[in-house]
């Protein structure tokens, strides 16, 4: 049971990238008060929470209405996942596009639901993570009970990571945010690699 929480919270770690969500947070709250800063941090999370919560309970029902097998669901998610890896790893590093796109919102939209808490918090390959890792025909509802909460673990600790931002951000710096980030790329193409060979495995009840 353990040795399951703590392949989940790893996959959820890589995917949601607390670290690597510091510099954004950073950069969409330059200028503002420490309460306003607080009042960012929690929206997204919550916003971040929300739409996550919206995939565990949603997002198998879907598949199941389109008549979709996970398996095929697990292949695709797992590509998809391995592409996003790349991107950490070679590409520009998370908080570096995602700054990037930060410059470019017009000042009427939040900026805690975009870029923070979509797509950095809650990023395609989480939303495909968390209706992976609740699969209601292969887990009972003891287990999928136990993935949520793994989320929100993660979830909690990034709220405290955008909390501490300023501190954390002298510590590592930007280029240690971009390190942390590309590590958790490859953790992250270790998984989907994985995600992709038991997607076929179970597809072709090998």
């Amino acid at each position: 049971m353990w040795e399951t929480i703590l392949k989940d919270f790893v996959y959820l770690w890589a995917v949601i990238d607390p670290i690597g969500s510091i510099p954004v947070f950073i950069a969409v709250t330059a200028g503002t008060s420490k309460a306003v800063q607080r009042q960012i941090a929690y929206r997204a999370i919550i916003t971040a929470g929300l739409v996550l919560i919206l995939f565990i309970v949603g997002g198998q029902v879907l598949l199941d209405g389109l008549e979709i097998p996970l398996s095929a669901f697990q292949i695709a998610g797992g590509l998809v996942l391995f592409l996003f890896a790349l991107t950490m790893i070679f590409g520009e590093s998370k908080p570096e596009a995602e700054i990037e796109e930060s410059a470019k919102i017009d000042a009427h939209q939040s900026k805690a639901i975009f870029p923070l808490a979509i797509p950095s918090i809650a990023s395609p390959g989480a939303m495909m993570a968390v209706v992976l890792l609740t699969d209601n025909h292969r887990l009972d509802i003891g287990q999928q009970m136990i993935a949520t909460l793994t989320m929100f673990a993660v979830l909690l600790i990034t709220l405290c990571f955008l909390l501490l931002a300023g501190p954390i951000q002298r510590v590592i710096g930007d280029s240690g945010a971009s390190v942390v980030s590309r590590i958790g790329g490859l953790i992250l193409a270790s998984v989907a690699v994985d995600s992709v060979l038991s997607g076929i495995k179970l597809y072709f009840n090998l």
